[in-house]
């Protein structure tokens, strides 16, 4: 898989595709890339501007870091848990 573009080339790409002075075959030409990554890339610069319904770059980082938190939360509960039983087991009488 190739190495991602900067940001900064993504947004001036879109900028000249969202122009309309060239179609968009034209212009990904141009910029040496395909077709449809320029597609995408306009897509979500209408979704992070709001013109498309969808998930924002930033929804999306804000709904990686709460499932990240979830995770570690469900891990902790399962040692607490653990130990809840460990220590529920050693304080039984008769052992």
């Amino acid at each position: 898989m190739p190495a991602p573009h900067p940001k900064e080339f993504r947004e001036d790409v879109v900028a000249v595709a969202r122009r309309g002075q060239a179609p968009i075959s034209q212009i990904a030409k141009d910029f040496g890339i395909s077709e449809s990554c320029l597609r995408n890339w306009l897509r979500a610069a209408e979704v992070e501007d709001g013109a498309r319904p969808g998930v924002t770059s930033a929804e999306s980082a804000e709904l990686r870091e709460a499932r990240r938190k979830i995770r570690l939360l469900e891990q902790e509960n399962e040692v607490l848990r653990r130990a809840a039983a460990y220590l529920s087991q050693a304080q039984l009488p008769g052992k």
